[in-house]
């Protein structure tokens, strides 16, 4: 007959202890897979900001340019003149007003459908000069200010804006 002592003093875990520590190892790898998911979507956010900011940056170098009115038709038009159907055609600031680019365009206005995702939203207002946060008429004061949203399938990703002038 075996001693139950012997088997005890011979060593190994108990059923218990075992179970204890597959419930702790199982908590620490699902904690691990769960933090590497956030990472994960957290790398992707910052992706699509990096992504963002290019596009931002592609419309401010497309108009920089550019005058802050129609060199030809001067206030007459707030907008895109006819005869200007695409943007290389774009001779000012305010043919931007209300234009959106799916897929985005670059500082030549040259579609990326590798960007197919995103879409570059423009508008162009007209600022009081003591009060840039307030609106006034087309062609109101000689300052304009250009805000580009940039939206990922319908989702705003980020936003910018900018002061222009117009120089007499």
């Amino acid at each position: 007959m075996v001693n139950p002592e012997r088997i005890r003093k011979a060593g190994g875990f108990t059923l218990l202890e075992v179970l204890f520590a597959s419930v702790l190892i199982g908590l620490a790898i699902a904690a691990l897979v769960a933090t590497s998911g956030a990472f994960t979507m957290k790398n992707g956010f910052g992706a699509d900001l990096s992504t963002a900011e290019f596009l931002i940056e592609e419309i401010r170098e497309l108009t920089a340019g550019l005058t802050v009115i129609d060199p030809q038709s001067g206030k007459d038009i707030f907008g895109v003149e006819s005869g200007e159907n695409a943007v290389a055609q774009y001779d000012d600031v305010d043919d931007f007003d209300g234009q959106s680019f799916c897929p985005p365009v670059d500082l030549s206005g040259t579609p990326l459908p590798d960007f197919a995702a995103f879409t570059q939203q423009i508008t162009v207002v007209n600022v009081n000069p003591s009060n840039l946060d307030q609106v006034v008429s087309d062609h109101g004061s000689d300052l304009v200010r250009v805000t580009v949203t940039i939206t990922k399938n319908g989702t705003p990703v980020s936003s910018a804006s900018w002061i222009r002038a117009r120089l007499k």
